[in-house]
């Protein structure tokens, strides 16, 4: 099994097998939160094959299994299932087990202040390809929620946000060569800012924050459709 695939497995197993837990009952979100994934990967697979494509990044054979599907080894397309499932199944535990009160009272601020952090990165990285698209999508997805949505499960996002950074962290600085000889993943630096937290590329958190948003959004809209009905 290639390192790829086994840090998937990984990923999955610890959230999945959780899912059955009677208080979380995680399993019973199973269909609207398989819908926002499934939103999400079409979208991110477009993009990652089309940025690949592009030679904006790459992927070291030495660790992923060498068959491609649209420019991109099965490894990767399963992050864009695995990382979501595993990065809501913390959203859901917070809801949970957690009262995000304290969190209320900043969260417009915290709203405002990567609106700010996205808009400054359009401005100014607009020749930098993976930051300006990166920028934009969390832009847009952040505009919406602030001035239109303002759904109060924003502050159990935030909560989720910066706790899922820690493991999504540790699976990226594996697949970015911190506990590697060289990458899995190569980004081209003409591509990005440059700055990195230890070997992830800064763009990495905004990216975190579309790849949980999104199927949060998705899954929270069904969920108050039905209850409506």
């Amino acid at each position: 099994m290639s390192l790829y695939a086994s840090l998937m497995l990984i990923s999955f197993a610890g959230p999945f097998l959780l899912s059955f837990d009677k208080k979380v009952a995680f399993y019973k979100l199973w269909l609207p939160l398989f819908a926002g994934i499934f939103f999400n990967a079409v979208l991110f697979i477009l993009w990652d094959a089309w940025f690949t494509r592009q030679g904006i990044w790459s992927f070291n054979n030495d660790y992923v299994w060498l068959f491609r599907l649209y420019d991109l080894p099965i490894e990767e397309w399963s992050f864009f299932f695995v990382v979501p499932y595993a990065s809501v199944f913390i959203y859901a535990c917070i809801k949970t087990y957690i009262k995000v009160d304290f969190i209320k009272p900043f969260q417009k601020f915290i709203q405002y202040f990567f609106i700010l952090v996205s808009l400054f990165a359009i401005i100014f990285y607009s020749d930098k390809t993976y930051t300006l698209v990166n920028s934009i999508i969390a832009l847009i997805l952040l505009l919406i929620h602030t001035y239109y949505l303002n759904k109060p499960y924003m502050s159990y996002f935030w909560v989720a946000y910066f706790i899922h950074l820690i493991p999504f962290f540790i699976v990226n600085g594996i697949l970015t060569g911190m506990a590697t000889p060289n990458p899995v993943v190569i980004y081209n630096s003409h591509d990005i800012i440059g700055l990195r937290i230890v070997t992830i590329p800064v763009e990495d958190s905004i990216y975190a924050l579309t790849c949980l948003l999104i199927p949060i959004s998705i899954m929270e809209a069904i969920l108050e459709y039905k209850s409506k009905k």
